[in-house]
């Protein structure tokens, strides 16, 4: 399964990223796959550890903000590994496709 999954504090002020961060460390601590940008972390596994992970984030995050909200959007799909890269790369062969039979070349 893939999750994708954003952590917010509240009543922190302003600047978020230092506990944000907390919750990213956790999952890159996890060790399984994760990517993060500026508005989600995605990380993929099985059930049990994916949302042990998400939960971790969130208690990391709740340490230091009295309030924690949380967003989460998952792909639940047996006996599927390496999503996150083989969905990605599905669509950029499209996307490289130019419509008449080529497919572009990136230089």
């Amino acid at each position: 399964m893939i999750i994708a999954f954003s952590v917010t504090p509240l009543g922190v002020g302003e600047g978020v990223a230092e506990p944000v961060a907390r919750a990213v460390r956790v999952v890159r601590d996890s060790g399984l796959p994760n990517r993060t940008d500026a508005m989600f972390t995605t990380v993929e596994g099985e059930w049990d550890e994916v949302m042990d992970v998400v939960k971790r984030a969130v208690e990391a995050v709740a340490e230091v903000a009295p309030r924690v909200s949380l967003v989460l959007k998952a792909d639940i799909r047996q006996g599927v590994t390496d999503a996150m890269t083989s969905k990605v790369e599905a669509l950029e062969h499209y996307l490289a496709d130019t419509g008449d039979g080529a497919t572009a070349v990136s230089g």
